[in-house]
């Protein structure tokens, strides 16, 4: 062969910061979105005794509360116009 090929690898520019604090932002990102799904997956219980207090029987008293009707204050007839021809 007359020509000689050339095997160098091509010249690539090093990064700017903006470049890495880019790539390295969307690596924390993107464990963090991980880390997220897997929370929702696999639930973690926070302790036994919470769990226990949860599913005591509530008292009848505590479950009928009443509750106390708020007066409606805003109702106020409204005045009535003649429609304009």
């Amino acid at each position: 062969m007359a020509a000689e090929l050339d095997f160098s690898p091509p010249e690539i520019p090093e990064p700017t910061f903006l470049e890495n604090v880019l790539r390295y932002g969307l690596f924390f990102g993107a464990i963090f979105q991980l880390i997220c799904v897997l929370a929702i997956i696999l639930p973690v219980s926070k302790s036994h005794k919470a769990d226990s207090d949860s599913f005591e029987p509530k008292n009848s008293e505590t479950v009928k509360k009443p509750k106390a009707t708020a007066p409606q204050i805003s109702k106020k007839p409204k005045k009535e116009t003649k429609k304009k021809r």
